[in-house]
């Protein structure tokens, strides 16, 4: 990144500085344009190259010195005098006619002036037109088309003639002889007449200049100039050479400079709108792939409403609930006054998968121990869940409450919680045309209403698979750590179905039985801080489970419930019963109940991994949350 940058920098810089100096130059030129400006006669920008005799030293360049005779201005050049008709610094050609052809006037020129004689100073090759008019005298009068007789010095025994062109000059027929010459316009015809030629004189013919090309022809060299492109100087032998390399090194330069504003005021931002597509597409497809399934979903779904109407429903979303992982939740009211609670999802993370999951499972599914989803809202990115409000909040708020925090249960009514539960799992997984796997069982996320009774609540993690099929196939582990059965972290466990649930309700059995979490890292016995480990042995030994102030009754339901646990979290899957047994052993006498294997101690070094597993992963999940009551509101189980 940092090489980035410097090469940027010195881009910018390089270019900043060649347009500082052109900036410069071109302004200095323009200054002592303006303050070295003279006039004479007809022409009002006499400026540098160009100065007056009587121009202040310092302006002008002295080999282009102009002179001012009568108001007019004289260009002295090659011993000759030419009055100066314009001056075009754009296409740097002055036009000139010699003093003794201007206004018409009947005369030799003042000087002979060859076409092609060079000087350092001007080229007269500055028009291809551009021809001559040869003065010659003859002793005899000639008929030649190409000879036009000049009768103002003319006479009896002496004739003067102009010849357009320079070939006829060689060819002078003897009597005559050549007198001088001066460059002219082509008149466009080949054999013009005397008049034509007269005004042709009298129009005059242009120089060409170059400051560049007069330095490199004072220094012996050449130099190359067109209208074209800027004059380069050169000779025959190494400075060639020289000037080739920084031509191309002027090109190259100019190049990268180029590549530089290129990519960065082009290439970048085409990158960047390429990302953004990109990016907006891949978003796009999550949202379709949405739509699509509420489109083909719509004849069973609940009622959907737009993202105005939950703000009108949440007032705003003035009375927040909870906070999640997945977003939070507001309490809302419907216009028939019933009270609702609103699940926003805020988080990314809460794939258009995970919406679909809790949309169509719970969507469809009408139990008094299973949440009820009454309506969803899906715009873009913008999508909430609406369901029945649960007054009580979640589970974990009461078995896990300090003192004041929640409602402390009779042994009664944890047996009737804990029996709505199962009832309640038992309908997912046979009660629909689809067998439906929960995943994510805990006391975080079995929601009671005002009359304390349970519904299961949080489809997030929902999976599907027809009822004829022993396993179904995931790819990835599902649940919370505590709670997650041992074929999910492991398939030597054996194939991932519905005992994977059950083994999650064992744990939570288990939870409302000690009314603590299975792994206690506070327990004042080292032997107790793993209650599964702890609550068999006792029960096995026919020990006392240590409970205050409890009857015979409450004894026997508190066994039930351990017991009921045990079978659930065996750790091979085969050993556990099916959510139904474990209804019909909640509902019968503790008499017909028998212990079962003991699941957590054993020479296998898989069964030891995973009670590890499991004591070690819920002491940490304690540790860090310090009990989830704490960092919760009572309606966070919505999430």
């Amino acid at each position: 990144m940092g090489r980035e940058e410097s090469s940027n920098f010195s881009t910018f810089f390089l270019f900043s500085l060649l347009s500082f100096l052109f900036i410069t130059e071109t302004q200095a030129r323009k200054l002592q344009q303006v303050v070295c400006s003279s006039s004479c006669g007809d022409i009002k920008n006499i400026s540098y190259p160009f100065r007056l005799k009587s121009d202040p030293a310092g302006c002008g360049d002295p080999d282009y010195e102009l002179s001012c005779q009568s108001n007019k201005t004289i260009l002295e050049f090659h011993s000759g005098k030419y009055y100066v008709e314009k001056i075009s610094y754009s296409e740097q050609i002055i036009r000139v006619v010699d003093v003794n052809l201007a206004g018409g006037s009947c005369g030799l020129p003042y000087k002979s002036l060859s076409r092609d004689v060079n000087d350092i100073r001007y080229s007269r090759q500055v028009d291809t037109r551009m021809k001559t008019a040869s003065f010659v005298n003859c002793s005899r009068n000639i008929s030649d088309t190409g000879y036009r007789k000049v009768p103002c010095l003319s006479g009896d025994q002496s004739f003067v003639y102009v010849i357009s062109g320079g070939d006829a000059i060689s060819l002078l027929p003897e009597p005559c002889f050549f007198i001088s010459m001066v460059p002219i316009l082509d008149a466009g015809v080949d054999y013009p007449s005397y008049e034509t030629i007269r005004n042709l004189l009298k129009s005059g013919f242009d120089l060409g200049w170059s400051v560049l090309c007069r330095d490199c022809f004072a220094a012996g060299n050449m130099c190359f100039s067109s209208a074209n492109s800027k004059p380069y100087c050169y000779d025959n032998g190494s400075n060639f050479i020289v000037a080739l390399i920084q031509l191309i090194f002027t090109s190259l330069v100019t190049f990268l400079l180029a590549m530089g504003l290129i990519s960065r005021f082009i290439v970048i931002p085409i990158v960047l709108i390429v990302f953004l597509i990109h990016k907006y597409r891949t978003t796009r497809k999550t949202v379709d792939n949405v739509e699509k399934f509420l489109y083909k979903q719509q004849s069973w779904m609940p009622k959907r409403y737009s993202y105005i109407e939950i703000i009108a429903i949440t007032n705003h979303f003035r009375d927040k609930l909870g906070q999640g992982g997945f977003g939070s939740v507001y309490k809302g009211q419907l216009s028939d006054g019933s009270s609702i609670a609103v699940k926003v999802l805020e988080n990314s993370s809460f794939s258009g998968e995970e919406f679909i999951n809790e949309v169509s499972t719970i969507g469809r599914i009408h139990h008094a121990n299973v949440v009820r989803l009454l309506g969803f809202c899906s715009e873009g990115s913008k999508r909430s869940l609406v369901y029945e409000y649960m007054p009580n909040g979640s589970l974990d708020r009461h078995i896990f409450s300090k003192k004041g925090t929640g409602e402390s249960f009779s042994w009664e009514k944890l047996h009737e919680i804990a029996l709505g539960t199962a009832r309640g799992i038992e309908y997912l997984h046979n009660g629909c045309d689809m067998c439906i796997l929960h995943f994510d069982i805990k006391p975080h996320n079995i929601l009671l209403d005002c009359n304390f009774i349970p519904k299961v609540a949080d489809f997030g993690l929902a999976k599907f698979y027809p009822k004829e099929r022993d396993f179904v196939s995931v790819s990835a582990l599902r649940g919370t750590i505590g709670y997650i059965a041992p074929e999910l972290i492991s398939r030597n466990f054996g194939a991932v179905s519905c005992k994977s649930d059950v083994y999650s309700f064992g744990m939570l059995l288990l939870e409302m039985a000690g009314g603590r979490r299975n792994s206690y890292a506070k327990a004042t016995r080292s032997s107790k801080a793993y209650f599964p480990s702890w609550v068999y042995d006792k029960i096995t030994n026919g020990e006392d489970l240590e409970l205050p102030d409890v009857s015979e009754i409450e004894v026997v339901i508190a066994r039930k419930l351990c017991i009921v646990g045990l079978w659930c979290i065996q750790v091979e899957a085969t050993h556990r019963p099916s959510i139904t047994k474990v209804v019909e052993m909640l509902e019968g006498s503790i008499d017909d109940l028998q212990m079962p294997p003991k699941p957590f101690f054993s020479s296998s070094p898989q069964h030891k991994s995973i009670r590890e597993i499991q004591s070690d992963s819920s002491t940490e999940l304690l540790e860090s949350e310090s009990f989830e009551e704490c960092s919760y509101s009572h309606q966070s189980s919505y999430i």
